[in-house]
């Protein structure tokens, strides 16, 4: 969702066009609805010609999200653009499609359920819904169960490591649950398991592990987790669950690291979140939650409704949403099969250690990524006196590509870094030429510091880092005319 702030004065609010002149005298105004209508040969050119400035989404290496589909899919996409998902009894056979993808993804996290049962699940707006829901399903049966026991039931917490997305904090906020968070430490950019079974306590609705940290794209130890949360329910009589936010590797994980275990084989993980607009190859946004079996989701949280035809069982927070994306994920899972993911991933990983191994002979960087988990190379200037990530990234601009530069969270804010995230559109040929611009720019940037006469090692503390962080993003807000991207 963008907020954006309009800040209009005189001249400032109108907009023309070369092409739109041959049918509009006047400029049009930028932030109110104009008066009269224009061809629409003029509308699309005005807004075509604007979205020129976007970036190019094959070179945006920030992104784990879908950048490219098959034809055939577009068409699908495109065909189905005016159905609205939530209309099920109108459009039953996008229904059922939606549940045969809960069901391949649930038998291929190894939900325990037979070839003739149903799943537990349904798609989302992305995995920050599924989360949403997810989060919601577990405090309403931890309430359930001490309202039964007679205890308080109103100051419910989630263990988590500082290294979650925002939709977690969002999630924390919004349903009024205190998130407790593992600090992180350097070299160590993941939850560690027993720090966080040492924040478990009774008021604890679920421990949440991420299968992909958005940072490194480190896969979270599940299986320890488990077992250490385990052996502290059997001491305490508790039965503190495990989430698992699945949403950049659940689609790797089963196919390329199926020895791996992080899913419904461990007894404590009772649900699953993955994102089909990231490795599951569909543009967003959609995602999915699957719950180990129905006593996960609690019965009274799902509504019925009956006004647009025939009784329909709903458990989300939105109403309306396309259906597009569900039918591209089916397309996706029947077309690739399991052969065909394992594939994609494969490369994809291939793809990542050509580009990990370019980076590292520079010279110049310190890896923070790992040889397994998610396809991404992570990686901190090893001497950042001289100029810092966020000079670095802004000089790859030139060449088109769009990297993200970020700090850690608490405790290693310290730490900035750089991340380029591959996706199946990202050939070794785009490899090749990144690390080629790359260096481009670190010789560049090694001359303008040797000019200027940068050449005391002086390490910056992290207060520093942080003005350096804000300074440069409020730079890129003011280029994207006022608008607030949250």
């Amino acid at each position: 969702m963008a907020l954006s702030r309009a800040q209009t004065n005189s001249g400032e609010s109108l907009i023309s066009s070369t092409f739109a002149s041959r049918y509009v005298r006047t400029a049009l105004p930028r932030f109110r609805i104009p008066e009269q209508s224009i061809p629409k040969d003029a509308a699309y050119q005005i807004i075509n010609d604007e979205l020129m400035l976007d970036g190019n989404p094959r070179l945006n290496l920030a992104s784990f999200v879908t950048t490219w589909m098959e034809p055939e899919c577009d068409k699908l996409i495109q065909n189905s653009v005016n159905k609205n998902y939530v209309d099920m009894d109108e459009y039953p056979v996008t229904t059922e499609f939606q549940n045969r993808c809960v069901n391949m993804i649930a038998h291929l996290f190894n939900a325990p359920i037979g070839e003739d049962e149903t799943a537990v699940g349904v798609g989302t707006v992305g995995s920050s819904e599924a989360i949403m829901l997810a989060g919601l399903a577990f405090k309403r049966k931890w309430q359930n169960k001490m309202k039964a026991e007679g205890k308080p039931h109103d100051k419910p917490n989630i263990v988590t490591g500082a290294n979650v997305q925002v939709c977690w904090e969002k999630f924390a906020r919004y349903f009024e649950v205190e998130l407790k968070e593992v600090k992180l430490r350097e070299g160590y950019y993941v939850m560690d398991p027993a720090k966080a079974v040492e924040l478990v306590d009774e008021n604890t609705i679920c421990v949440a592990a991420i299968l992909g940290s958005t940072l490194n794209g480190e896969f979270e130890d599940v299986k320890m987790l488990n077992d250490l949360l385990v052996a502290k329910n059997a001491e305490t009589g508790w039965d503190t669950p495990i989430h698992v936010d699945a949403a950049s590797g659940g689609f790797i994980a089963p196919f390329i690291y199926p020895e791996l275990e992080w899913d419904f084989r461990l007894p404590l993980v009772k649900s699953i979140n993955v994102s089909g607009h990231k490795y599951g190859l569909v543009y967003a946004g959609v995602g999915w939650i699957i719950w180990r079996n129905k006593e996960d989701l609690p019965d009274e949280l799902i509504f019925h409704i009956n006004y647009l035809g025939a009784d329909q069982p709903t458990f989300t927070l939105n109403f309306s949403k396309g259906s597009s994306q569900i039918i591209a994920q089916y397309y996706q899972l029947i077309r690739l099969g399991f052969e065909g993911y394992k594939d994609i991933m494969q490369n994809c990983r291939d793809n990542a250690a050509v580009l990990r191994e370019g980076v590292e002979n520079m010279g110049y960087f310190h890896l923070v990524s790992k040889d397994s988990g998610v396809p991404l190379v992570a990686f901190s200037l090893k001497d950042s006196s001289k100029y810092t990530v966020f000079e670095v990234v802004e000089s790859l601009r030139r060449f088109g590509w769009i990297v993200p530069a970020y700090t850690m969270p608490a405790d290693a804010e310290h730490i900035a870094v750089m991340r380029m995230v591959i996706r199946e559109d990202f050939s070794r040929g785009l490899a090749e030429r990144l690390i080629t611009d790359l260096k481009k720019v670190m010789v560049e940037m090694d001359a303008h510091a040797k000019k200027h006469g940068h050449h005391e090692h002086v390490k910056k503390t992290a207060h520093q880092i942080e003005k350096e962080v804000t300074t440069y993003w409020r730079t890129f807000v003011a280029r994207k005319k006022h608008s607030l991207v949250c």
